[in-house]
C-alpha cells in the first residue's frame, strides 16, 4: 500500500504554519485538545475537532417491526395512544392486500430506521447524513443552523425534510413534511402527513451509540410518544449494495400486494 511521506523545507514550513494559527487560536478545550490528538475525551467518548462526539461509523441496529413492544436493545411505547381514525386505520391494514415495499417504493424514514441491516454516519461540522444499506437509501441533514422556514411549505416526500441541532453533547434531528404513503413500522402502525419526528442521537461510550425517535402526530395519535434503542459501532462492517428486485416471491406468490 503506498504511503504519502513528505520532505523537505515545504513540509517544514507547513508545520510551523499549523502550529502558529493553532497557537493564535487559543488553548483548545479539553475535548477538543483529544479530538485533535485522536483520542477520546474524558469522558471516553471519540470526539471530532470541533469537539462534538463523534457519530461517524458502521452501526448495527435492533430490528423494529413492532414500535410499540420492547426487545432486545430496544424500548417501545404500549399501548399505543391512538386516536380513533388511527385505530381505525391501523384494523384495516393487511399486508396481504398491499405492502408498499413489495413495490420497492421508499420504506419511509422510520421503517427505514427499524429495518435490521446497518446504516453508516457519515457526520461534518455542518452536515449529519445516515446511510441507510436498506433500499441504499440516504438522509441528509443540515446542522449548520438553518431551520424550518414559516413563510414556506414543505413538499412532501417520503423521508421527510430534516433539520439538526446539538444540545449539548445530543444531537437532535427533527423532520416534517412527510407523505402519507408509508407506515411507521412493519407491522403497519400508520402516520397521517401531519407528523413530526423527533430524533436524538447520544453517543453511550465508545462502542454504543443511543438512539430515541419522538413520533408526534396529532391526527394519529392523541399525544407523542417514543422509542428508544441502542446501536453497536461495528468498525469491521461496510455497508452493502442492496436491490429490491422486481421478481419478489412474497409479491409474485401472493403473500403481499
Amino acid at each position: 500500500m503506498m504511503q504519502r511521506v513528505y520532505y523537505g523545507a515545504a513540509a517544514i514550513s507547513l508545520a510551523a504554519g499549523l502550529l502558529m494559527i493553532s497557537l493564535m487560536a487559543g488553548p483548545l478545550s479539553a475535548a477538543q485538545a483529544a479530538a485533535k490528538a485522536g483520542e477520546a475525551g474524558p469522558s471516553g467518548i471519540p470526539r471530532t475537532s470541533n469537539g462534538k462526539p463523534d457519530l461517524n461509523g458502521v452501526w448495527e441496529r435492533p430490528y423494529v417491526p413492532d414500535m410499540s413492544k420492547n426487545a432486545k436493545g430496544q424500548t417501545g411505547t404500549s399501548p399505543l395512544p391512538f386516536t380513533e381514525w388511527g385505530a381505525n386505520l391501523f384494523k384495516q391494514y393487511d399486508p396481504a392486500k398491499f405492502d408498499y415495499t413489495g413495490h420497492c417504493l421508499p420504506q419511509g424514514l422510520t421503517r427505514s430506521m427499524n429495518s435490521p441491516f446497518p446504516v453508516q454516519i457519515v457526520q461534518t461540522p455542518d452536515t449529519f447524513a445516515v446511510l441507510y444499506e436498506a433500499w441504499n437509501v440516504f438522509h441528509v441533514v443540515p446542522t449548520n443552523g438553518r431551520a424550518f422556514s414559516k413563510d414556506k411549505e414543505l413538499d412532501p416526500t417520503w423521508m421527510g425534510t430534516s433539520f439538526g441541532h446539538w444540545d449539548g453533547d445530543t444531537l437532535v434531528v427533527e423532520t416534517r413534511g412527510f407523505n402519507d404513503k408509508t407506515n411507521l413500522d412493519t407491522v403497519g402502525h400508520p402516520h397521517s402527513d401531519q407528523m413530526k419526528v423527533t430524533e436524538t442521537y447520544r453517543r453511550a461510550d465508545a462502542n454504543h451509540l443511543t438512539y430515541e425517535v419522538t413520533i408526534d402526530d396529532p391526527k394519529t395519535y392523541t399525544k407523542p410518544w417514543t422509542n428508544t434503542r441502542t446501536f453497536t459501532l461495528r468498525p469491521d462492517w461496510d455497508i452493502m449494495e442492496y436491490s429490491c428486485e422486481e421478481n419478489n416471491k412474497d409479491f409474485n406468490d401472493g403473500h403481499i400486494k
